[in-house]
């Protein structure tokens, strides 16, 4: 079969969870997925990722998020977790399918595929905001013998050669990444932005507790907290001791936004240079949707045109996408909110 009543284009936890939005309404449908598993998009992550999200904080609709509660889980629990959904649920997932183009055909909508044709009345793109990987512009003048890498393909230290590295991003996966180089060799790490540090847990409780009883997570972004929230960089989750600590003893070295590396020296905002081996590009993604060919639904900058996923052009949403509709959005525990939300206006 390749008619549908909905083509969910992505299959993580935003895909999934509207998918089981969608199977309780009886609806006819298919979850694309380029990946060859469910959870790759996850497994693929660097080797010591943890999510700063407590198993609670986890959960899709109608399943919880296995193990202790207030535990964090690390990138295998998560792809395990998308994978067991799926699974329970029963869900229509096509595995190892790659859109090549979405384009109209009069009111309906045709995707095409590495291998097929499909065709809906309603199409969500349920793929995130994390497509390419966004290297800077002065990474052009690297000396060659620097060693690069993008936090999309790095896995673990043994990529780096010896000596000194240069973190650059102000993240949690940057934050997360250096404290880690550190305990073993000298670190450099570049914050573009001034960002808080907040702590993992307060009193023994997740700090998500506190932030979930002020409102914090469910502000819309229609609002003016949410306006506020959402304006502002991301708190980085922990490390603020680890950071400290190693600055104190010299093993990681704080510094302003890198403005140029000339051979193997870089230069900073605040004046300061250093003299690094590795390069570890934390700068996060740029979306790319070069495969759809529907007009009126991506701004100048390629970025989706939509209010809570519902754009302009009739039966074609986007979900999962940051501040969709509040802070949680972005969070696996969160995205099934707007799923549940966006399955009612399909």
């Amino acid at each position: 079969m390749n008619d549908y009543d909905v083509i969910v284009i992505g299959g993580g936890q935003a895909g999934l969870a509207l998918g089981y939005a969608l199977k309780r309404k009886n609806r006819r449908f298919v979850i694309l997925e380029q990946n060859k598993r469910i959870g790759d998009s996850w497994r693929q992550r660097y080797d010591s990722l943890v999510l700063f999200t407590p198993r609670k904080y986890n959960h899709l609709p109608g399943l919880n998020f296995p193990g202790e509660p207030h535990t964090l889980p690390n990138k295998e629990d998560a792809a395990d977790y998308l994978e067991l959904y799926a699974n329970h649920f029963e869900l229509p997932v096509m595995l190892g399918t790659t859109v090549l183009e979405l384009s109209q055909v009069g009111t309906r909508f045709q995707v095409r595929t590495q291998g097929s044709l499909l065709f809906a009345n309603q199409v969500v793109i349920a793929t995130g905001p994390f497509h390419t990987p966004y290297i800077p512009a002065i990474a052009n003048s690297l000396n060659p013998t620097i060693r690069q890498l993008h936090t999309a393909e790095y896995k673990n230290e043994s990529q780096l050669i010896d000596g000194p590295v240069l973190v650059v991003g102000s993240g949690n996966s940057g934050a997360q990444i250096a404290v880690e180089l550190a305990a073993h060799r000298s670190v450099v790490f570049s914050q573009g932005e001034s960002r808080s540090y907040l702590p993992l847990f307060i009193f023994g409780k997740p700090i998500f507790d506190y932030m979930k009883a002020l409102g914090l997570l469910d502000a819309p972004h229609s609002t003016w907290l949410g306006q506020k929230l959402s304006q502002s960089p991301d708190p980085i989750f922990g490390y603020k001791k680890q950071v400290r600590e190693l600055s104190r003893t010299g093993a990681l070295r704080l510094v302003s936004r890198a403005l140029q590396v000339n051979g193997n020296t870089a230069t900073f905002a605040d004046g300061t240079q250093a003299t690094v081996n590795n390069i570890l590009w934390a700068t996060g993604f740029r979306p790319n949707y070069d495969w759809l060919r529907v007009p009126n639904v991506l701004d100048s900058h390629g970025r989706p045109l939509h209010h809570r996923g519902i754009t302009k052009v009739p039966s074609l949403s986007f979900l999962g996408l940051p501040w969709q509709h509040t802070r949680g959005s972005a969070l696996m525990g969160g995205v099934g909110n707007d799923a549940l939300y966006l399955a009612e206006h399909l």
